[in-house]
């Protein structure tokens, strides 16, 4: 009497074999504006929170001490202009000592050099954007005094973000760049992020035997920020056409993993190997062809070789595995 089983057919679809770990999204730029000299603030020129591009006005100090001493500077390099052209002509007449000519043309290079510094220093009035990004919070208001290096606001450029993570070495011969990660953030539980390594550290940490490896995550609506806490899944390897079966088809006996095709009305136990696994489905590697037939309920009572009614419809076709997240 033939025993009624359950079936379903081998079929092909992508998997993706990856490694899940954790890591932290950070700016793709990421700095403090800081003052290079000390000065009153004169003006703000911006809100907090605001999107700015590269080289726009962030702080104006007080620029009046300043340019009175390029002004200063200015003449001085003037009048050692006039001294110069004067000693360069009596040289020329044979009426000045070399000395003399020489010291005249070091006057008129310190006072430019003066001059050149007075310029710089000003220049350091007006503090740009060296990027374009979102500006924090300010530290400073208009009348402020500031020291040299004092903090004003942070600049970050997160139209893309970095994400560092950290997998063991024993995935190290299977990392490139390239690869795709799928990045889940607690603030958007129900969605996936995608983006690609593109940087691989050389060392590995000694404590922990990881290797530290850098994605970029686009982020056009700007809603990832740096520091959020990532789950990350690092995507090995693509492949296209692996053959699925349901994970309820395995008969594992022993270490080893079986199934029962269904061949002309009989049960035969194949040896299989088995790869990924997921959404209820299991790579197979070896063992099965596309196309076969196998059991999915009713092993407990079947025998090699034993006569079955297949209950279901052999063949039915059932969901591709999801490529993963």
């Amino acid at each position: 009497m033939a025993l009624p089983v359950e079936t379903a057919a081998v079929e092909t679809g992508a998997v993706a074999r990856e490694v899940s770990t954790v890591g932290t999204l950070r700016a793709n730029e990421s700095v403090m504006i800081r003052s290079e000299i000390a000065g009153r603030v004169a003006a703000v020129h911006f809100r907090e929170g605001d999107t700015v591009t590269e080289n726009a006005p962030l702080i104006s100090l007080d620029d009046a001490e300043l340019r009175a001493q390029l002004a200063e500077s200015a003449a001085t390099v003037k009048l050692a202009e006039l001294n110069f052209a004067r000693a360069q002509e009596i040289y020329d007449k044979k009426l000045l000592s070399k000395q003399n000519y020489d010291e005249a043309l070091a006057r008129l290079s310190e006072a430019r050099a003066r001059r050149n510094l007075q310029q710089a220093r000003l220049a350091k009035t007006r503090i740009h954007a060296p990027f374009s990004g979102v500006l924090g919070l300010r530290r400073v208001s208009a009348g402020d005094y500031i020291k040299e290096g004092d903090d004003i606001v942070n600049l970050e450029d997160i139209h893309s973000l970095k994400l560092d993570f950290r997998v063991p070495e024993t995935y190290l011969a299977g990392v490139k760049q390239e690869q795709e990660v799928n990045v889940r953030v607690d603030a958007y539980p129900d969605e996936s992020f995608k983006g690609k390594v593109y940087a691989i550290d050389p060392r590995l940490d000694e404590q922990t035997r990881s290797v530290l490896l850098r994605a970029r995550i686009p982020n056009p609506g700007l809603r990832l920020r740096p520091g959020m806490f990532a789950r990350v899944a690092l995507v090995l390897e693509h492949r296209a056409e692996a053959l699925l079966i349901p994970e309820q088809a395995l008969w594992p006996i022993g270490d080893e993993q079986f199934v029962f095709r269904v061949v002309d009305g009989k049960a035969l136990l194949a040896k299989v190997q088995t790869g990924q696994r997921e959404g209820g489905k299991v790579e197979i590697g070896a063992g099965l062809s596309a196309g076969d037939t196998v059991v999915t309920a009713g092993q407990t009572k079947l025998r090699d070789g034993m006569a079955v009614q297949v209950t279901g419809q052999p063949g039915e076709k059932t969901p591709a595995a999801p490529t993963g997240r």
